[in-house]
């Protein structure tokens, strides 16, 4: 509307005015928000991409050439979608030090359902079985920003399923160890080389074996995970071996 573009004409004047270090943290894609939403906008996005490959491959039933040309048409686009959602992770750059939590009492077992359903296709298609080991005793509550931990199970579980093969399995397993409740991520895929292994926290790095077997990728999205799990009082952790596979551990504080 002419008023919304009046309004924008405005901001844009203003920011003009501004010293540079102000409109830096106006900035969108300088807030911690950013790779959070933009992560789970992509997993979204990707499971959308394996339900259309499923209807263009015929493993729920055979297509007319003119669904096939739509459907075929639907897929591209969500390609480009996932493209650009990428460069935003990219762009983003984020450190952990403005990180603000808006914490609530959460249900881990219902987040991680909730997590591991937007991979269903996926890890479907490609394979992987994916296996979660719910405890058979209540576990102690949690006070957490459920959009973000769910941003860091949704990075381990497509990481696992991103390198790994057909055949491979995927094991997730949520433990309450004393006044932590543990989450762990074991996968029996390509693993993380031993010299390498001391980065793989850093921002922006991933690993040669890694970047052989998936090309895209921004390097963001653990550096980004082990932030949110230290601002909730957390830790992470790894142990990996080279094509035999990687466990990765996160804690969270019970209240």
């Amino acid at each position: 509307s002419v008023v919304n573009l009046r309004r924008e004409r405005e901001e844009i004047n203003q920011n003009k005015n501004m010293p540079e270090s102000e409109v830096e943290s106006n900035d969108p894609l300088k807030h911690e928000a950013v790779p959070v939403l933009a992560h789970q906008l992509r997993t979204s996005l990707s499971a959308m991409k394996w339900i259309l490959k499923m209807f263009l491959d015929g493993d729920v039933g055979k297509l007319t050439s003119e669904q096939h040309g739509f459907i075929d048409k639907a897929y591209s686009a969500n390609e480009r979608m996932i493209a650009l959602v990428s460069e935003m992770l990219a762009l983003s750059k984020i450190g952990g030090s403005g990180m603000e939590l808006n914490k609530e009492e959460a249900n881990i077992i219902k987040l991680m359902d909730d997590a591991l359903f937007d991979f269903t296709s996926e890890s479907f298609k490609k394979g992987i079985e994916v296996i979660f080991l719910k405890p058979t005793e209540h576990l102690k509550k949690l006070s957490i920003d459920t959009g973000k931990i769910r941003f860091v199970a949704q990075c381990l579980i497509e990481n696992a399923i991103k390198y790994s093969d057909k055949g491979d399995r995927i094991v997730i397993a949520v433990e309450e160890k004393g006044e932590m409740i543990e989450l762990s991520f074991k996968d029996t895929g390509i693993g993380i080389p031993l010299s390498e292994q001391p980065k793989i926290f850093e921002k922006f790095f991933r690993a040669q074996n890694a970047c052989k077997k998936e090309e895209i990728g921004t390097g963001l999205g653990l550096f980004t995970a082990k932030n949110i799990v230290e601002k909730h009082g957390g830790s992470m952790r790894f142990e990996s071996k080279e094509n035999e596979g990687t466990t990765f551990y996160f804690t969270l504080p019970t209240v």
